[in-house]
């Protein structure tokens, strides 16, 4: 092989080793994020089962007394 071949074998070696970090980098990410929306998801089933039945009339915030009375 000549000098440009390996010079451009190597920088295509190089730009792939990059490539393969970026992926596991995103890989965690990805993994990381799936997570904490799994999270989210039983935090929001949490706050569902804790609101008053569907056949429950609406409360409405007017009833509501501000914190300083």
């Amino acid at each position: 092989m000549d000098v440009e071949t390996d010079r451009r074998l190597e920088a295509l070696e190089i730009k792939a080793s990059f490539a393969d970090d970026l992926l596991e980098e995103l890989n965690r990410t990805v993994a990381r994020q799936q997570l904490q929306i799994q999270h989210l998801v039983q935090q929001l089933r949490a706050l569902q089962e804790q609101l008053p039945a569907a056949g429950a009339a609406p409360r409405s915030l007017r009833d509501e007394l501000p914190p300083h009375y």
